[in-house]
């Protein structure tokens, strides 16, 4: 049998649930695009993940929008996290 000589990397997905998609690593949720109410919806994707949000018009747009910030979360030195 072949070893294993590296673990596999977690990769980011996608989930839908009612009214939003959670983008998740492993058990650690990085964002959420949500929408409005059913019969109150606006039409308007409201994201965010981590310290940022934002509105788009599209879903796609949204879901990218996450996935930026969540990239650029990932990225950057926390400033007052102890660890």
């Amino acid at each position: 049998m072949p070893k294993r000589s590296a673990k596999k990397a977690k990769q980011a997905f996608w989930e839908r649930g009612y009214l939003s998609h959670g983008y998740w690593l492993g058990r650690e949720r990085l964002g959420t695009v949500a929408l409005g109410p059913k019969k109150e919806w606006d039409g308007i994707y409201r994201w965010r993940s981590g310290n940022h949000a934002g509105e788009t018009a599209t879903l796609e747009e949204a879901k990218r929008a996450v996935e930026q910030a969540a990239l650029t979360g990932a990225s950057q030195l926390r400033l007052f996290d102890k660890g």
